[in-house]
């Protein structure tokens, strides 16, 4: 069982500590094995917005859990130096340390991204690289993983880092599972765009309402920007127009995006060759397929398989540290 901790204090916002217990503290009913053991963790009661929260154990606890969470922070109001004590000592005994929205500015004052590559809600990205030099501050896209540590941008955004986690520690099937049981988008890459220009449209109230659906079930075939278009009856730029709207990417990037989680559940589900993933998702070829793989995820199809099968078969113990 992997542990999880909330770091709460006061000044967070709710929403996106909220998010996280939802996403590490209910298991869904159809994956099997054990699920996070989550902890909150807090110096004595705390408020979220308009909520009074009783933490589980106190901020010494951070340094015995795999993975440290701090939900989105008030940007007016300096982190409390037990907070930011915790959270680094956390991450030097070997905690993934992940912020949700605004929480990037209580890692940032724990030095914890200095030198790397951070994001937050657009809306403070030039206050955090104001208040900290050291951070290189990306403002367009929705999370940035380190490794060790991990930043996510606004409200929304927070979801999907934390399905981002499950993915890398149980795969995309589960990670699916989860993301269907909340009623989200399975997957949105991290380098996705987090401002969107136009209103995120109710589902089905849209002109790809029809067509995203229909693509999924088809990528084991060649399909082209021209496909698509003829499937919504509209021109190709006009296709491209809507994808960028909803989607912030173009129509081949998402459908390549598509196959690329697709390959990944096949690798983790079956024992399927390379080549015949490859024709399950309209790569094509082995060649092609390694070629995109390696360039999305960083590592070949078949490391990629290994990695995740030794991760499920030998998953850490709880609180190990």
């Amino acid at each position: 069982m992997t542990t999880v901790a909330l770091a709460v204090a006061e000044g967070m916002l709710h929403f996106e500590l909220s998010l996280a217990f939802e996403v590490f503290g209910s298991k869904p009913p159809s994956v099997p094995g054990p699920w996070y053991g989550l902890d909150i963790c807090g110096e004595g009661a705390v408020r979220a917005g308009r909520f009074r929260l009783e933490p589980d154990h106190g901020l010494d606890r951070l340094p015995h859990a795999d993975i440290v969470i701090v939900p989105g922070w008030d940007v007016d109001v300096d982190p409390p130096a037990a907070l930011v004590g915790a959270v680094r000592a956390a991450h030097a005994a070997g905690a993934r340390v992940a912020s949700l929205c605004t929480g990037a500015f209580v890692l940032a004052e724990a030095g914890l991204l200095d030198g790397r590559r951070a994001t937050t809600h657009w809306a403070h990205t030039r206050t955090l690289a104001d208040r900290y030099p050291r951070v290189e501050v990306d403002p367009d896209v929705l999370y940035v993983d380190n490794g060790s540590v991990l930043t996510s941008a606004g409200k929304a955004a927070a979801m999907d880092l934390c399905l981002h986690l499950v993915r890398l520690d149980r795969g995309s099937a589960v990670a699916n599972t989860v993301a269907r049981r909340l009623v989200v988008p399975p997957h949105r890459d991290g380098g996705q765009a987090q401002f969107v220009t136009a209103p995120v449209p109710a589902p089905g109230d849209h002109p790809l309402a029809d067509l995203l659906p229909w693509a999924i079930e088809r990528l084991d075939r060649p399909l082209t920007v021209a496909d698509l278009a003829r499937r919504a009856r509209m021109s190709p730029r006009n296709l491209g127009r809507h994808f960028r709207a909803l989607t912030g990417t173009t129509p081949l990037q998402w459908l390549l995006a598509q196959r690329i989680r697709l390959a990944q559940e096949l690798l983790e589900t079956t024992g399927d060759g390379v080549d015949a993933i490859a024709a399950a998702t309209g790569m094509g070829t082995a060649t092609t397929l390694r070629r995109h793989f390696n360039r999305t995820v960083g590592v070949p199809p078949d490391t990629y398989r290994r990695t995740f099968r030794s991760r499920a078969a030998d998953p850490p113990a709880a609180g190990a540290r």
